[in-house]
């Protein structure tokens, strides 16, 4: 399906999807979830590519903030290697 196509779907025009796609602008989060919703995928996954964090999410780091950076950390920090394990 081509831009021009879906851009009305969207409610949208297809120079914005343009801009879009070329990564001249953002997406609002209202667009995001638009887009989320006629593609049948996750909101918060799509919010979170476009480098924006759901409210929920944010609401759960500001109550659990150590609990939430520890366990981030564990399930997917990289093992550090030996050379940088010295220097730190």
């Amino acid at each position: 399906m081509g831009i021009k196509r879906l851009a009305p779907d969207l409610g949208v025009s297809y120079t914005y999807l343009s801009k879009l796609e070329n990564k001249d602008i953002r997406p609002s989060e209202k667009l995001v979830r638009r887009v989320a919703r006629y593609f049948s995928y996750d909101a918060d996954q799509l919010l979170m590519s476009t480098g924006r964090i759901p409210d929920e999410i944010l609401e759960i780091l500001r109550e659990h903030p150590e609990e939430a950076v520890e366990y981030l950390r564990e399930r997917f920090s990289r093992p550090q290697s030996s050379k940088a394990q010295k220097r730190g």
